[in-house]
Order: structure tokens, then sequence, then C-alpha cells
């Protein structure tokens, strides 16, 4: 699926028709639309259409590398919009169909999913997870979603790692605002922009745009919250396990010294010096390095926590929330991934090493099933669910806050992990709450007939604020919008949907909330 000039012309040459101007007049449900910058022809699935790969912004190779997105050049013809489009350049990784890197720079795509009918919908716009180093647009398929809801769904690609994140220099002087860094919240930007100027004609409503992510798309959530140049592009947010760090970004000094190191790596002093190495050699200097925004330029001038505090973030509705048992994740990845789990006779160790002394005390091994297990509760705690509420916090003073928290124990792991065919235990781990809302990575979850009731459940939430601002479902308890009382969201087996307003004590977040963001 990697696109290339002269391929792609020739293939647009191939399958350009003639279409009627009542086919391309494109919110009637045609499988032609007419974007501004041309025609796209995507396709009719048991869900509704959909519209892969189109480009919102100018491929960034060559001179644009490391500049803000330009606009798209208009085409001729009518563009095949029935395959994704090229990742982002990144690692291999064990997620499905990730076996082998991306070198691919072109790569600015969207992707469009609308249920039948031509109303005005509200709109989602899905920024996809992966530590801002990895993922694409197409690690959901919402079809199912949109149909359900009764929303047009957009998922997004987005420069990753060295190439949507480098500081430096050279490139502050040619930055409008004279930071550089943000290159991939940038183009994130760009395309809701594209969203305003042509969803419309794909039968959604430009005025009713919700912006939302999972992990590195919720921090990007965050962030676009707090970044006056996206004021007006969204109506509401939903942030999945991305209060991590606080939403916290580079400072401008550490990012440039950042810069400068990787440069250091390539051999390089100079910009165009950096702009002439290939991809491969770029993606295989970038490990080692911090890949974050960059705060104090006309994008971000202030620490999104800081924004958010004063008043100058956007003040939309916000779904905040994480799972049960994030660290899980991170925990089985150094321990038991390599075949050496955490023993007992480590556990004291590594827990001084990464929390401290009174850590260890409030976490005894005694109270968990395993070493791995008691480490990744503390965490979890410390990075995803105690920051979750004290974003918590920050939101509910401006504006309206709806808290949850994924504790479906019983879930089946995601994808990645079912293939790796271990019996550790998982439970709500980070991820793990995606397949409960969309096709992850395009697969059906085996889900039991609990999981799937919840699954509608969460549906019914997520769809309820996308189209009105307020999280509802069926016969449910609301979710609360107020700070310290979370929904937690269980199979009925487990005690179904329940409010919590002990999620602060569970997470033992007295003890975290003075620590230092990690």
């Amino acid at each position: 699926m990697r696109r290339v000039v002269i391929g792609l012309i020739a293939l647009v040459a191939a399958l350009v028709a003639p279409v009627p101007a009542a086919q391309a007049a494109s919110a009637g449900g045609g499988t032609v639309v007419r974007t501004e910058a041309g025609l796209v022809r995507g396709e009719v699935t048991a869900e509704g259409r959909q519209f892969l790969g189109i480009p919102y912004a100018e491929p960034p190779v060559d001179a644009l590398r490391w500049r803000a997105p330009r606009a798209v050049r208009p085409w001729h013809g009518v563009r095949p919009a029935r395959d994704f489009g090229n990742k982002c350049v990144q690692n291999a990784s064990w997620d499905p169909g990730y076996d082998q890197p991306s070198y691919t720079e072109d790569c600015l795509d969207l992707n469009v999913y609308v249920p039948e009918g031509s109303a005005r919908r509200p709109v989602l716009v899905w920024f996809h997870g992966g530590g801002l180093t990895a993922g694409a647009g197409q690690d959901v398929v919402p079809d199912v979603f949109a149909r359900r809801t009764g929303t047009v769904v957009v998922t997004v690609n987005y420069r990753l790692g060295a190439m949507g994140f480098l500081a430096a220099t050279g490139l502050d002087d040619e930055a409008r605002d004279g930071v550089s860094g943000n290159f991939g919240m940038l183009d994130q930007q760009a395309a809701l922009r594209w969203v305003r100027a042509n969803v419309g004609r794909f039968g959604g409503d430009p005025a009713r745009v919700t912006i939302a992510g999972e992990s590195a798309g919720g921090r990007s959530v965050c962030t676009q919250l707090a970044s006056p140049t996206a004021r007006g592009l969204f109506r509401a947010g939903i942030i999945e396990s991305g209060a991590y760090g606080d939403c916290g970004a580079r400072t401008h000094q550490d990012a440039v010294a950042q810069g400068a190191a990787f440069a250091q790596k390539l051999g390089c002093a100079t910009v165009a010096c950096l702009r002439g190495k290939p991809a491969r050699e770029i993606l295989e200097a970038q490990g080692g390095f911090d890949w974050a925004p960059v705060v104090g330029g006309a994008f971000l001038p202030v620490q999104p926590e800081q924004a958010i505090a004063n008043g100058t973030a956007s003040r939309v509705p916000v779904i905040n929330g994480s799972n049960k048992d994030e660290g899980r994740l991170f925990a089985f990845s150094s321990f038991d991934l390599a075949g050496t789990p955490l023993t007992a006779e480590q556990y004291p160790g590594v827990m001084r090493d990464s929390f401290g002394d009174e850590a260890l005390r409030r976490y005894p091994l005694a109270a968990y099933p395993t070493p791995t297990i008691a480490y990744a509760t503390a965490l979890g705690d410390t990075l995803f669910s105690c920051s979750a509420l004290r974003l918590d916090g920050l939101l509910a003073a401006r504006g309206p806050v709806y808290s949850y928290e994924f504790a479906d124990r019983t879930s089946p792991p995601f994808a990645s992990l079912r293939d790796l065919h271990t019996d550790f235990d998982f439970g709500a781990t980070h991820v793990n709450e995606i397949q409960y809302l969309f096709k992850h990575f395009g697969l059906d979850s085996p889900l039991n007939a609990e999981q799937r009731a919840l699954s509608r459940q969460m549906v019914q939430y997520w769809g309820s604020f996308v189209r009105t601002g307020v999280p509802r479902a069926e016969g449910q308890p609301a979710m609360p919008g107020r700070p310290g009382v979370v929904l937690s969201l269980k199979t009925a087996s487990e005690g179904g949907n329940t409010l919590s307003g002990s999620v602060h004590e569970d997470h033992r977040c007295d003890l975290w909330d003075g620590a230092p963001a990690q």
C-alpha cells in the first residue's frame, strides 16, 4: 500500500471515469465525494460507506521535512479511496500489521467512515496511540461504532518520532513562532481544518466535532485542548489513558538540546544535512530520545496543565479516564516478555529504585499474586490513574468533565498480547478498552456475551457524548461530572457499571500526587 508518485498517477489515469454531477454531490450516499482538493471514490460496506487514505496535506518530504504541513495540491479525475495510506515512519513492532518498519514520509492521510443516510451528523476525529513514535489511523476500524452511534468517524495519520517532533536551532529559525518540534501536533490541526472544510460533503456536521484518542492519542487531545491555534476546531474532547505525565510538554531548551544530540548522532551540523538523510537513518538514530510536543511558541505557549488551570485552554466538555490495571502491560514488557519475571528477591530493590521506600511499604508484595503485578500496580497508579484524577480536578474548573475507569478485569488481552499465548493476567490493562469501542487493528475481539453487553453500553456512552456533549447509556448510571467520582465500567457478573468515590484511595493517590510527574 505504499504509494509512489509515478505509480499513483498511472493508477489514477487508469481508473478515472466521468462522474455524474449528482453522484459527485457527495453527502447523499454516493461513493464519489468532491473534496476541496478533488474527487475521491470510496466504497460501500455492510456498515455504511468508507473512504480510506485521503491526503489532507502535502507529503512532508525533501524541503517540506520538518516544516508545518502544507495544504494538499488539487488532483484531476477521481482518486481511489479504498485502501489505507502509508504508515508514517516508524519501527516494526509486535502489533498486527506492523511486522515491518515503515520508511515512508508520504503518510499524511485520513480515513472517513460514514453510516447510511445523509443527515448532518456529529463527527468523531480519532488520534491513534503509540507513544508518538508508532501507530496509524488504521489501528482502529470504527465502522460499527459509526453505524451504531449515527456519527461520522475520521481517523488520522500524523508524523511520529524524530520526523514529527525534532526541535533544533535551525528549525526554530524557519518556524513561524520560533519554536520547532511540534510537527506531528500541527499535522493533527491540519487534519481538523480538513474536517472543517470537507466533512459536510460526507454528511458530517463541521460545527459538531469531537476529538478523541487513547494513550499518546489521548495526550494529543490534552495538548490540543491547551493549544490556542486549535481553538474552534472542535467542540468536545475524549481522553483515554492520556493524562500521563500530567500532559506535560518538553521545554524548548530541553527539546533543542535533544535535537542537537540527535543531529550529532547522525553526524550532522545543519538542518540541510538532516534533510538529506534517508528516513531509514533518521529512524535508526531516534532511539533513546524523548519525542513529544514542545512548549513556548504560538502552538503551545504554556504547559497544558497551566493552560487548563489559568483558563486559557478550550472550554469544551471532556470525557477523561483510565484503565484499572494500566501498568500491567508495561511491567509485562519489562520483565515477563523476556522470560525474566520479577522475583520476590528483586522486588524490594526494583520498587525502591523506581518509586522509593514509601512505595515499597504501601505496595507490600504479600498483597499481590506476583511481584510483576505488584510493581505494575504502583506503576499504573502513579503514571495513569492518579494523573487522570488530577486532570479531572483541573478540567472541572473550566467546563464539564466526565470521568470513567475501565475496570473489566475479565477482558481478553488485546490482539498483540493474545498472539503471545501467555497466561499473564493483564486484567484491565492499558489499551484494552479500545476493543470495546472499535475493531482494534480491524479485528473482531473474542468478547463473551457479558463483555459484548458492556461494549454496547460503552459505545452508547461515547456516542451520546459525541452527539450531545453528555455521556449516557440506556438503563445505566450517568457518567459522573464531578471530580473524585468515576463511572467504573464492568461486566454484569462483576457488579456492572457503578459509581465509585474511592478511586483516589484505591490508587493511593495521596502518595503519588506529590510525586514528580513521570
